[in-house]
């Protein structure tokens, strides 16, 4: 029988970022090992890559307390991104003065980033067996020409 799968999550709201813009970054580690998706964070060039790293750092310390302190068995080592999403947070109303006495009004948003762990799921037989070895068939010839040669060899 198959037991639920464990997520640990970390998020962080109203984050003064776009959520288009934190999606390209959280694209980039959806699906990833942890320790991968921490290096491609470490090296990306955008400001909310820091924030991300963060956020991700606090799901697997979540996913450590519960391990050592909730008796809760999780291999951290085989932990991946199973969620990284950014939804819309509130957005601030601003103006901004324009020509002839006018104003232009423009939205800063803001979003709300959750990272969500998940454990790979361990086979069900722990020892792999080497697949078979597959045996080269010999091609058939492809022409008339080919044919009545190969028949005389």
């Amino acid at each position: 029988m198959a037991e639920a799968q464990q997520e640990f999550r970390a998020e962080s709201r109203y984050v003064r970022v776009s959520p288009q813009k934190a999606r390209l970054v959280l694209a980039l580690i959806q699906g990833r090992r942890v320790e991968d998706a921490l290096n491609t964070l470490l090296f990306t060039k955008k400001r909310i890559a820091a924030q991300v790293h963060k956020i991700l750092r606090s799901a697997l310390d979540n996913a450590n307390y519960l391990s050592t302190e909730k008796g809760i068995d999780v291999d951290v080592d085989n932990l991946y991104v199973q969620r990284a999403i950014a939804n819309d947070g509130p957005r601030m109303k601003r103006v901004r003065p324009a020509p002839q006495g006018r104003a232009f009004r423009y939205q800063r948003r803001m979003s709300h980033i959750e990272i969500a762990l998940a454990e790979k799921a361990r086979p069900e037989g722990a020892s792999r067996r080497a697949a078979p070895k597959k045996t080269a068939a010999k091609k058939a010839p492809r022409t008339a020409a080919a044919k009545k040669t190969a028949g005389k060899k």
